[in-house]
């Protein structure tokens, strides 16, 4: 299992990419999708709304459990993936491609975010 070296991970198992124009796109990795198992649902931050970083902004539903998904950052929601509103399954099969979760406008970035490398060391743990 490898996690990108361009993006930052939570210790809550989310990512996040270099931010583009002040936007940035978020979802969940690898290891994450793995411990969930197959996702059936996932309910997602409303485009428009604001998140808080390190707060719950959605959750995700797989045939074990549901598991809250947390905001990496604080911001705008600016788009969220209906694809993975409509096929959830993208969240296993390409946690970081195709199965992205939302993008936000982000307006602060906690300290506390990991490198790829420090995420792996952490999962690991």
């Amino acid at each position: 299992m490898s996690n990108p070296e361009q993006l930052r991970y939570s210790k809550e198992h989310e990512w996040l990419s270099p931010a583009e124009d002040g936007v940035a796109t978020v979802g969940i990795t690898e290891f994450a999708a793995n411990a969930l198992g197959d996702v059936v649902y996932a309910q997602l931050p409303e485009a428009g709304s604001t998140v808080t970083a390190g707060e719950t902004c959605g959750e995700l539903e797989s045939t074990k459990s549901v598991s809250d998904l947390y905001a990496p950052v604080s911001g705008e929601v600016t788009e969220v993936n209906d694809d993975v509103v409509d096929d959830p399954s993208l969240v296993n099969s390409a946690p970081f491609e195709g199965g992205w979760l939302f993008k936000v406008r982000v307006t602060e970035e906690p300290d506390d975010l990991l490198s790829a490398d420090e995420y792996t060391e952490f999962s690991a743990g």
